[in-house]
């Protein structure tokens, strides 16, 4: 079981580059492990870090001003390679929403198999983040699963997104696909009886 995902509020992470790649989001060097554990320190791997493995001052993660459990990126998120690894990285660095105006197919079954929230906004709502973001690090977006809506709390800015109804479920109880399907095994055994 997972954390339930029903409302969340939080403060955001601006990164307005477009075709950020599955090999930006976690460098392939970091491929080699088979479990969760580890990953959300080498998100960004290379923007965040010189060859030294000192902090880059001048990349976003690493600044005191940003923070929270969103996300916010440029369009065409999770391109390249398929790897479930950029959704463990970003899950391992405490994010529990990505928001662009579009993501990488692959990407997003990756992110929400693993209970990661990619919503996905209009080209207008992710200027308006950015620039509410960008002019106040402390501004709260709001993002409500169940009416699937996406908001700038204190502005007039709110947006409905599209999630499939499985996967919906799925975050809003906490479930994998195994947890969803011992969740109706009565169903499953009932239907297997007729």
């Amino acid at each position: 079981m997972r954390n339930k995902f029903t409302t969340l509020i939080s403060t955001a992470v601006p990164l307005p580059l477009e075709n950020i790649d599955t090999d930006q989001i976690i460098p392939a060097r970091f491929l080699k492990a088979t479990t969760r554990e580890g990953f959300g320190e080498n998100l960004f791997r290379d923007w965040r870090y010189d060859s030294a493995g000192n902090p880059k001052a001048d990349f976003v993660m690493n600044s005191p001003i940003y923070g929270g459990e969103i996300l916010v990126a440029g369009k065409n998120f999770g391109c390249g390679s398929s790897r479930e690894h950029a959704a463990w990285a970003i899950d391992g660095a405490g994010f529990r929403v990505v928001v662009s105006s579009f993501f990488a197919d692959i990407f997003r079954n990756n992110a929400l198999n693993n209970g990661l929230l990619p919503v996905t906004v209009s080209e207008k709502m992710l200027s308006s983040i950015f620039t509410a973001v960008k002019s106040n690090p402390k501004t709260e977006l709001k993002i409500d699963l169940e009416a699937q809506t996406i908001e700038i709390l204190g502005t007039s800015d709110k947006e409905s997104f599209d999630i499939a109804p499985y996967k919906k479920q799925c975050l809003m109880n906490g479930y994998d696909d195994v947890d969803y399907l011992v969740s109706i095994r009565e169903q499953i055994a009932t239907f297997e009886k007729k």
